[in-house]
């Protein structure tokens, strides 16, 4: 096992620390440090596929697992766990390891579980959008609520929805598709309003339904089961918006044009790849990447997925982008929950309803920490707030005579000037709202991030198996950036070891027999013929070359080499000894080759092989820093441990 496996395999060994119990079995006893039979097992066990527990696999397996703790301990008493780039490391990945136990897994399961189900079907719904940002100061937000709720009963009593839509909805888009959505499935929307609308029936109007864009009125229009996904090509032809007719002409003819090619048999990838303006499809004959409903313009997605087999292609149609000719590749349903479900989680943790989770989990929190909050105290401070805060220039000292506390748990109080400090660090401009709105707003942030944040300093002690994937990348770090030192980057600075280590194993890297050639390109046979009597006059190959290349003609280029068996078929061509060989065709030109001398097997220098050499050396120097570890610090196997794991 080289090097790199060697230190991927320690990095990737689960600790699973133990309790110093005195019944625990030591297996080893490594630079003072008690090593017991069941974390070494579980390592086994998690590391090795089969985990034979045959005398060889345990020995071998034991002897790396004290190389690691041995470079584990050298880190250590280096301090290289000390220093501030090992920590931001550390915590970083902290950060990232931290997050599934910072949510409510129930209520996450139940979201992904929910998000395929709805992928199951696509819905069609229009709305109508009343703008009115999160924060927006009170009047704005009933303003927006009650112009909703005025259309909504407007619609209710007979109104157009497409033409209502096209008047006064505030998404800009609704001028051109009078607010008509077109299908769309689960995940494609945002939460609050792809609940409304798969939870509505055909035909119904939903209530204001509140996003962060405002206030939509939802008209659900169908639901069908969903389509699945489609790879398509196509053959397009641009239509630039408001064109001339002359254009709108021109480019209806291209496309039919090309439509009528395709029916007398010409191909479609060929056509594709020569005359649609999409260049990026036309490079693969037009292909396009799997999608779904909700993935294309609306006419697109209708024509594909009218297609019925696998190559029927479509009738020219005309999208906001111009027209197109549609060849389907491929269709199929949507795959499995276990095919998806890696996808689905991570498409519902970077959706806005993983906040659910997260809320679900603060509420937790609380409870079990005995979270009590003082409103009065959060309402005066507030209050306080001026229209500094909405420039981003609001300064603590502006709170020094607040004090009081805002809430407290876990046995801390967290108190105004706490919650001051924050909105100091955290404050950005604002506009078309007030400060007590921001204040708001950043009180429930300051309050969720302080109690997700203590969680977080618990995981260690609630979470055995975060503290244990803790240890692994604690140690990794450590060992990865030792190594490196030691062994990786060494090897490839120390130029002066490096090469005095090629002189040692150099026989290690031979050459085989190698031929001394010249292989000759020519225009056509009759220069061949003439270059190969050339060569019986044992001209030169700069004297063949000006020879036969008069007049500024090409006739002949030589290209000059040392070749191996098999590494150059024109050379092998000639039986492999001194001589010429026969003329071999490629493409329009002959090619011969002319050995003119067999090179003895010799040792590759350091340039030619540097790549295998630099990985023995790497080699080289771990086992000598192994060697050396082995030396400084005492290792103790217990042989009865050891025997009661091979014989169990």
């Amino acid at each position: 096992m080289n090097t790199l496996s060697r230190i991927v395999l320690a990095a990737l060994i689960l600790f699973v620390p133990c309790t110093a119990m005195a019944q625990e079995e030591v297996l080893i006893n490594i630079a003072g440090k008690n090593v017991y039979k069941s974390d070494f097992l579980k390592v086994y066990q998690k590391n090795t596929k089969e985990a034979a527990f045959d005398e060889k696999s345990i020995k071998e397996y034991l002897e790396l697992y004290i190389n690691y703790k041995l470079k584990v301990h050298e880190a250590e008493v280096l301090q290289m766990d000390t220093g501030a780039a090992f920590n931001n490391e550390l915590a970083g990945y902290r950060k990232q390891l931290a997050q599934p136990y910072l949510i409510d897994k129930d209520v996450t399961e139940k979201l992904v579980k929910e998000a395929y189900e709805r992928m199951k079907y696509d819905v069609n719904a229009g709305h109508i959008l009343f703008r009115v940002a999160p924060d927006a100061m009170p009047k704005d937000t009933i303003e927006a609520y009650n112009k909703a709720m005025s259309t909504r009963a407007s619609l209710l009593k007979g109104g157009d929805f497409y033409k209502v839509a096209a008047e006064v909805s505030e998404d800009p888009s609704a001028k051109e598709n009078k607010g008509d959505l077109g299908y769309f499935t689960g995940l494609q929307m945002l939460y609050p309003f792809e609940t409304a609308a798969f939870t509505m029936k055909n035909g119904d109007l939903s209530m204001p339904v509140r996003t962060r864009f405002g206030y939509h009125i939802i008209k659900k229009f169908d639901q069908r089961p969903a389509v699945g996904e489609i790879r398509a090509a196509h053959i397009m032809v641009k239509l630039p918006k408001d064109s001339p007719d002359s254009v709108k002409k021109q480019t209806k003819d291209k496309i039919m044009d090309l439509y009528n090619r395709l029916k007398n048999g010409e191909n479609f990838e060929t056509l594709a790849t020569e005359y649609s303006d999409d260049r990026a499809s036309g490079k693969t004959g037009g292909a396009l990447p799997w999608f779904g409903t909700g993935r294309m313009v609306a006419e697109f997605e209708k024509a594909a997925f009218a297609l019925k087999n696998d190559g029927d292609y479509s009738e020219p149609i005309l999208s906001s982008y111009g027209w197109h000719i549609i060849k389907r590749l491929e269709r199929r349903t949507i795959p499995s929950f276990e095919e998806k479900e890696a996808e689905l989680r991570s498409s519902v943790a970077r959706d806005s309803r993983s906040e659910l989770s997260k809320s679900n989990m603060v509420a937790k929190i609380k409870n079990e920490y005995g979270f009590k909050e003082y409103p009065k105290a959060v309402e005066e401070f507030v209050k306080s707030l001026d229209s500094t805060l909405l420039d981003g220039e609001w300064h603590v000292d502006k709170a020094a005579k607040f004090s009081k506390p805002v809430f407290d748990f876990a046995g801390k109080t967290y108190t105004q000037k706490d919650f001051a400090n924050y909105i100091f660090v955290k404050q950005t401009r604002k506009t078309n709202t007030s400060p007590q709105n921001v204040g708001i707003g950043m009180y429930e942030n300051y309050e969720t991030e302080t109690l997700i944040a203590y969680q977080e300093t618990k995981l260690d002690e609630k979470y055995p198996d975060f503290k244990a994937l803790m240890s692994e990348y604690r140690d990794g770090i450590l060992l990865f950036n030792l190594t490196d030192e030691k062994v990786w980057s060494k090897a490839v600075k120390d130029s002066s070891g490096l090469a005095a280590y090629y002189e040692t194993i150099k026989n290690r890297y031979m050459w085989g027999e190698r031929a001394k050639a010249d292989i000759y390109t020519c225009s056509d046979a009759s220069i061949s013929a003439k270059a190969k009597k050339c060569i019986k006059k044992k001209m030169s190959a700069e004297r063949i070359i000006e020879t036969l290349n008069k007049g500024g003609v090409q006739n002949i280029s030589i290209q000059s080499g040392v070749y191996s068996k098999g590494e150059n078929e024109i050379v092998d061509a000639a039986n492999w000894g001194v001589g010429v060989s026969t003329d071999v065709k490629r493409d329009d030109k002959i090619l011969f080759a002319h050995i003119k001398s067999m090179v003895t097997p010799e040792a590759k220098k350091l340039d030619e092989a540097r790549g295998l050499i630099t990985a023995d050396y790497q080699n080289y120097l771990e086992a000598e820093w192994i060697k050396e570890l082995r030396g400084k610090y005492k290792v103790d196997v217990n042989q009865t441990v050891l025997n009661s794991i091979i014989q169990p």
